[in-house]
């Protein structure tokens, strides 16, 4: 009975809300952010851990994570624009950037709390703008 209800409602709920493409570019950043960070810890072993030290373990790893960060950094002020976040949820997205997997962490906050999505009534800041 309670899948049927599910079931019934789900429709519904996705006739309210619409999740603009900036989302799907968010979500992906996120992880690129947070696999990067990997691939510089990584390379950070490995230019630390061995002896001699090999130095051009950062190199790569740090060019693409510093890239990435960026580009994520631009990505959500881009997405917090467009869903219009509060400056507190902006501001906690743009901070998840600094730990490991922080990105993931506040995507997956994000997307269950429903700052992902735009209810339908909503209108868009390029609508609102013309």
């Amino acid at each position: 009975m309670a899948d049927n209800q599910l079931s019934s409602t789900a429709p519904a709920a996705s006739s309210t809300v619409s999740q603009p493409p900036i989302v799907r570019w968010f979500r992906v950043v996120a992880v690129a952010e947070a696999v990067t960070w990997v691939a510089l810890l990584i390379g950070m072993a490995v230019k630390y851990v061995p002896d001699p030290n090999i130095d051009s373990g950062v190199r790569i790893p740090g060019m693409l994570h510093g890239a990435v960060f960026v580009l994520y950094l631009v990505i959500t002020v881009l997405t917090a624009l467009a869903l219009r976040w509060s400056k507190g949820v902006t501001a906690l997205a743009l901070l998840a950037s600094i730990p490991p997997f922080g990105t993931i962490v506040f995507e997956v906050w994000a997307s269950r709390t429903g700052r992902l999505v735009r209810s339908a009534g909503a209108a868009s800041p390029r609508a609102a703008a013309e």
